[in-house]
């Protein structure tokens, strides 16, 4: 059985590996993204105590 014969297989295994820990992530790490995230002014309002009677 083919299937159970590792020398071709192991080193396709390999070398899939090395691609995805060198090559890939240098490209992702390089990405720019086109828009940057801005952070939004936060507006802290007033808290205002009711005028209520309470009797």
């Amino acid at each position: 059985m083919p299937q159970l014969n590792p020398t071709p297989w192991f080193s396709y295994m390999v070398f899939a590996w090395l691609v995805f820990l060198i090559f890939i992530p240098q490209k992702v790490l390089t990405h720019v993204s086109p828009n940057s995230p801005h952070t939004q002014e936060t507006k802290y309002l007033k808290a205002e105590s009711w005028a209520w009677p309470w009797h």
